[in-house]
Order: C-alpha cells, then structure tokens, then sequence
C-alpha cells in the first residue's frame, strides 16, 4: 500500500493555474524530493497534501484513506507531520519547553494544569533524545529566541518528529543552514526508520542528490520529469529549466 497517492491534482488561484494534473505516490519508508525554481507550486502542493487549502479538483489518498476533504488536524492523526519555510516556534519559552509542547500536543492523554510540563518523565526523555538528535540538549534551558536560525530550523524539523509521523513533509528544511548544518540534516533523516515515509523540497541540490531516491521536477505547476538522482541530473528538460533560470537571473 501507497503511503501518498496523489491524482490529477489542480489548484489555481484567480483563475491562474498553480498546479495541473499533478499525479505521483510514494512508498512506505521512501525519500522523495520536489525540486523546481522558485514560484514552480512546491510550496502551495505542500499547503494541498497537509490540508490547509483544498484542492480545486483530484484526489489525495494518505495511507489508504481518502483525505482530499479532510482538515489538517485529521492528517496528523493518521500520521503526516510538516515543516514550514518560516518558523512557527514559541520563542520566548524555553527550547525543552516547545519540544514538550509538540509532544503533549499529539497525545489522547489528559494533563493536569496544576502540574509542571516537565513533570511528566516519559514525555521528558522523549524530548531528551529528539534533542540529542540535534546536538541541543545542552541549550534546552534557552528561550527559544537565543538561538540561531540554523538551530531554529533544525527544532522545527525534531518538533515535526515529536508525533512519529508514518510520512513526514519537509519545505525547504535547509534553507539558512550552513553546510555542517545541513549535512547533519541530511544525516538525521537518513537514520529516521522505516516506518516514516519523507517527501521534501529543497533548492539544496547537494542535499536533495545525496538523499533521495527519486526526485520529481515541477515547473510552472506541471511534474515534467521524475526519476532517480542520477536520471535527474541528466535529464536534457531538467537542465534546460536549471540553466535557462541561471542565465536569466544573469
């Protein structure tokens, strides 16, 4: 069974066309990338399949249920989880205190407010090991706000882990990165099990050739090639689309 399925997918805004017929699945345990130039409709294909806006017409099939109508909230139930270009973190609270924040929100559970988040020891040493994953525990004390931007970006990618998503979207998870950073993104990713499933866009071709296992094209909201890296980067409409976009911002 198809961990995403996605079927003539369109989506337009006043009557400009976005995405058109946009079809493609992923496997479970896969690692996809969407690459394109900027304004190509990877962002808003991310918006469609994690249900912020509904699609004009298709379908989205996530881990056999039919999700096309379906809200957001109700995805990440089923297992998607999602990060965004611009970080959405609590910035004055504490770094342990947004990863417990992430973690408690994904839970049936019910909290008492009378209690200190921290009281909970099985939610603590869940954040424990997300942060360790990033090499932060030592900054958990921190306001959010203290940190860098490659850091910050780095916590939304462990907040999106907090729920053990089965298919995890990543929008642009290197963007503002140094290259260490985003080696050791790449390496986190690569050492997620493989009960998840991770589609993500990134303008990192280096990290988009070093982890995935196929790579899709979109350009001017239409898939135009897909295949393994090494077809990709061979591909005479790819390199048309790369080295026509590099001589115009010339």
């Amino acid at each position: 069974m198809d961990v995403l399925r996605v079927e003539h997918l369109f989506q337009s805004y006043g009557g400009l066309s976005v995405l058109a017929d946009i079809s493609f699945s992923l496997s479970a345990g896969e690692r996809l990338a969407i690459i394109g130039p900027n304004g190509a409709g990877k962002t808003t294909l991310f918006n469609v399949l994690s249900g912020f806006i509904p699609p004009v017409s298709g379908r989205i099939h996530l881990l056999g249920t039919d999700v096309t109508t379906m809200s957001s909230h109700k995805r990440a139930a089923l297992g998607l989880a999602r990060s965004f270009q611009i970080n959405s973190l609590f910035s004055r609270l504490p770094l342990l205190h947004n990863v417990l924040l992430a973690i408690q929100g994904v839970q049936t559970s019910r909290y008492q407010m009378i209690r200190p988040i921290t009281a909970y020891r099985d939610n603590l040493v869940k954040a424990q090991e997300l942060l360790e994953l990033v090499g932060l525990w030592d900054e958990r004390k921190s306001p959010v706000a203290m940190l860098g931007h490659g850091q910050q970006r780095q916590v939304e990618i462990i907040l999106a882990l907090a729920s053990k998503p089965r298919l995890l979207l990543l929008d642009e998870p290197s963007a503002g990165l140094t290259a260490a950073e985003s080696g050791n993104l790449g390496r986190i990713i690569q050492n997620l099990t493989a009960d998840t499933t991770v589609f993500f866009c990134a303008h990192d071709l280096d990290l988009v050739f070093s982890l995935a296992e196929r790579v899709v094209v979109l350009y001017y909201g239409q898939l135009v090639a897909q295949g393994t890296p090494e077809q990709i980067q061979v591909d005479p409409k790819v390199r048309e689309i790369y080295l026509g976009a590099e001589q115009h911002d010339a």
